[in-house]
């Protein structure tokens, strides 16, 4: 009981930061860490894909990469976007590391599920099972891409930015 009733005081004050732009909690990377592999270890799916790896299929999961994921994990130059610079916490710059070591039903539940006190989005009610799947596919094989998925990687460009603050005109700063 006592323990709760600190741990409620230490919420209810505010006495852990909520902010994106802070550093990281004694035990906060070790406790998120362990509980996703646990979680990962009981549910992401095993086995191969239900969508065959093929260089339509591959082509596909590039373009939806570049659609829904650059803004925050980069194209293949490897530059993180100004959106990204501000997460918390910092999402892998996949042209520079990827996961492509990571077992295909990982990446996959990754996708659809999300990730928990990350930035990390879930996408399995924006994206159908076959998308879900061809994003895995490429990103499983990122670093082997035949020559046409290969050509389409590199050509991804990242165009995320964000806008300028623009000066407020003179006469709302007088008082």
């Amino acid at each position: 009981m006592g323990a709760a009733l600190a741990a409620y005081i230490v919420i209810a004050n505010g006495l852990i930061p909520a902010n994106a732009d802070g550093p990281l909690l004694p035990g906060e990377a070790w406790a998120a860490r362990t509980s996703l592999h646990a979680t990962l270890r009981r549910e992401a799916p095993t086995g191969t894909s239900p969508v065959p790896m093929t260089d339509a299929n591959l082509i596909a999961g590039i373009k939806l990469y570049g659609a829904d994921c650059a803004v925050c994990h980069g194209a293949a130059d490897g530059k993180a976007s100004a959106i990204a610079e501000g997460l918390y916490q910092r999402a892998p710059q996949l042209g520079l590391h990827g996961v492509e070591d990571d077992p295909l039903g990982v990446t996959y539940w990754k996708l659809k599920h999300g990730i928990r006190f990350t930035g990390m989005p879930a996408f399995g009610a924006q994206l159908s099972e076959r998308q879900l799947w061809q994003i895995s596919l490429f990103l499983r094989h990122m670093n082997r891409l035949p020559a046409a998925p290969e050509k389409a990687w590199r050509a991804l460009k990242n165009t995320a930015t964000i806008s300028p603050v623009q000066p407020k005109p003179w006469r709302y700063l007088r008082r």
